[in-house]
């Protein structure tokens, strides 16, 4: 266990590193901070700091700066969630308030989210799972073709084309809209096969087929791994970080929504904020990385995940602040939707 004068003494070094990118010496550490003790005496603390693996030397006649493990005591003990500014929320509420769909949302999110942390930002779109069914539509679009649109309660939209072969009558299109939204209006997504069952045989025999068509169409989409759509913005800003190698293997794995996935996580509860540093990242490329993510949703419910990437070296208490209000901003839209 370390003494709270050497916690003081990690926690400054990680905030001047942070700060200026320079190797730390104990010297400009007792210069800058009040810690109250000599630098000699902040010397030996540097020392135990790293022979605990804390702190490293990355060339001899070097300052220190911290390790994954120095960064991660750190996050979890040394450092608090940095509140936005009154004008940073205004800000916020503004520019996201003016969304007007989902895909606006999250296009809008990302953007926001690589500004405001100057890392790059990536947000998963909600999951089709746990969403339930606000409106079905049902648009005749040429001879033997319906558009079939799907509206959720987080205000995704999912059109698709049904074959139906045969020409449907007006009212008969309209009496099967109808049958739809009935059936399964505020319906959760893992309730529909159920609810529509029985459905074809409540239409005109003449109407089945395409009824049937239309069913088939909608239970497809339903099982579509749409929680995999996941977009990110501000790759321009892993240039101003501390990849001089690497960079490249970032790259790559900013292009994979596989990895992006893992990245961010499962969606659990949308109030966990969490934080991978370093080799906590699971994939080699990623080493260098830090990961800040954080569920949002609609009443206690996470829909999907969103967060930024960046160096290790990086304003944790900042991100970490940035990351959870943005997520709360995006899930008081969604509810107010």
């Amino acid at each position: 266990m370390l003494d709270d004068r050497k916690l003081a003494i990690l926690r400054a070094i990680v905030e001047d590193y942070v700060s200026t990118n320079e190797p730390v010496g104990s010297k400009a550490l007792a210069e800058r901070h009040a810690l109250g003790v000599s630098p000699a005496t902040v010397r030996n603390d540097m020392a135990v700091l790293e022979e605990q693996g804390y702190i490293t030397q990355p060339h001899t006649s070097a300052g220190r700066i911290p390790t994954d493990k120095g960064y991660r005591l750190f996050v979890d003990k040394l450092s608090t969630i940095k509140p936005l500014s009154a004008a940073e929320r205004r800000a916020i509420e503004t520019f996201l308030g003016g969304a007007y769909d989902l895909d606006e949302v999250v296009s809008r999110t990302v953007r926001l989210l690589a500004q405001l942390t100057r890392q790059v930002a990536v947000v998963q779109y909600p999951s089709l799972i746990r969403s339930s069914v606000r409106h079905i539509e049902l648009v005749p679009v040429a001879a033997g073709r319906l558009l079939l649109i799907l509206i959720t309660d987080t205000g995704r939209v999912e059109q698709r084309v049904v074959e139906t072969l045969v020409d449907l009558a007006e009212d008969s299109v309209a009496q099967l809209r109808a049958l739809l939204n009935a059936c399964l209006d505020g319906r959760s997504f893992g309730e529909v096969p159920l609810a529509v069952a029985d459905l074809p045989d409540r239409v005109p025999a003449e109407d089945r087929p395409v009824a049937v068509a239309v069913l088939s169409v909608l239970l497809e989409t339903l099982v579509e791994r749409n929680e995999e759509k996941i977009v990110f913005a501000g790759a321009a800003n892993l240039a101003l970080g501390d990849f001089s190698k690497g960079l490249r293997d970032v790259l790559e794995a900013l292009e994979e929504q596989v990895v992006l996935m893992r990245l961010l996580g499962e969606a659990g509860d949308p109030a966990t904020l969490t934080v991978r540093i370093g080799a906590e990242n699971q994939l080699q490329g990623l080493h260098s990385t830090s990961v800040v993510a954080a569920g949002y949703g609609m009443d206690g419910q996470a829909l999907a995940r969103l967060g930024v990437l960046g160096p290790t070296r990086m304003d944790y208490p900042g991100t970490m602040g940035a990351v959870r209000a943005v997520a709360r901003y995006v899930g008081q839209i969604l509810a107010g939707s």
